[in-house]
């Protein structure tokens, strides 16, 4: 099982006390992070190697910034900055390789004081996301693309929807723009899990010190490609990190995939008869032995291979011919399925 999550952390010094306890109660095997709001030579790389993860990162001084961790293995990236625009500098795009997953972690603008120049931005900066993810479906790659995206898809997506309405996070431009990536294949893993309860990842600071949970939206998703929607046993949000001390205002979601299991080939061998290789005939043939042997009964020479009994296969190989599939005698066939281990 591989378990992703992203977690919008509203400044990773700053946070670093909650992030790496977070990181050490649950061992996730990939984190994406936002609103890093560090320059690169103040991430802390080696605080997250000592709690087990490899880091790349995209920072930017006192705003936005993203980074991909990975437990046990070298993220390898692949891209750093959303495609289509030379001249945005904003750091709010990531893309690593992770055992196979293309990962891709962003922060997508805000979009306040909307209408205006950012909120025009934000539509700019989604229509390239939108364009560049059916760009990374062509590849037919597992890709999960997860991050804080700024967007309530849905009212479900929200506690009390009325107060969000002037806001850009629910502007219906915004909600049209994000409807986009599932039409066009990308799956809300949260969704198809939880397909009609509200499921929050942020929430306002309140005024004593605490959090609103009457302002609960669901602002962070993670987006996967049709392959990876289909190895999908849960997902959900770590909503409790949300009431440590000093937290982010966001809650880390996340998601499990079941391993792709490879295939292997099972060979279904012929009970031999107690006198030797099929009744005697053909006793030389490819190195079997002769009908005076008597092997289909006899102890092999050599162990089974670890956490399995001695079987007519490790007897039937101790005539050490080593190409028992090539025999040519009619009445010796292996049958051979195909199955996942």
């Amino acid at each position: 099982m591989t378990r992703i999550a992203t977690f919008n952390v509203n400044g990773v010094n700053g946070r670093l006390p909650v992030l790496l306890k977070w990181l050490e109660m649950t061992d996730y095997d990939v984190v994406c992070l936002q609103e890093l709001k560090t320059s690169d030579e103040k991430f802390p790389a080696d605080a997250l190697k000592t709690a087990g993860y490899t880091a790349i990162w995209h920072g930017q001084k006192s705003y936005n910034g993203v980074a991909i961790l990975a437990r046990g293995q070298e993220p390898i990236e692949r891209r750093r900055g959303l495609p289509g625009d030379p001249d945005d500098t904003h750091s709010r795009y990531i893309e690593a390789e992770v055992g196979g997953i293309i990962v891709g972690c962003l922060y997508l603008p805000n979009g306040n004081p909307a209408p205006g120049p950012k909120f025009d931005y934000k539509l700019r900066w989604f229509d390239r996301l939108i364009s560049y993810g059916k760009h990374l479906l062509e590849e037919a790659k597992p890709t999960v693309l997860c991050g804080d995206y700024n967007v309530v898809p849905t009212p479900l997506d929200a506690v009390v929807p009325q107060p969000w309405l002037g806001d850009a996070v629910y502007f219906p431009e915004s909600r049209a723009a994000c409807a986009k990536m599932p039409q066009g294949g990308w799956l809300d893993a949260v969704r198809k899990i939880h397909p009609t309860k509200g499921v929050d990842t942020y929430w306002n600071f309140s005024y004593r010190g605490n959090y609103d949970r009457s302002s609960g939206l669901r602002m962070d998703h993670l987006l996967l490609s049709p392959s990876l929607g289909d190895r999908l046993p849960d997902a959900g949000v770590d909503v409790d990190v949300r009431d440590w001390f000093k937290p982010s205002d966001h809650a880390p979601a996340w998601i499990e995939q079941r391993l792709e299991q490879p295939h292997r080939l099972v060979f279904l061998w012929p009970r031999l008869p107690p006198g030797g290789c099929l009744r005697g005939r053909h006793p030389t043939c490819m190195g079997w032995p002769s009908p005076g042997r008597q092997f289909a009964t006899k102890k092999p020479d050599k162990a089974a291979p670890a956490g399995r009994r001695p079987g007519r296969l490790d007897r039937a190989l101790d005539c050490r011919s080593g190409s028992a599939l090539s025999h040519e005698c009619g009445e010796l066939r292996a049958m051979v399925r195909e199955e996942h281990q």
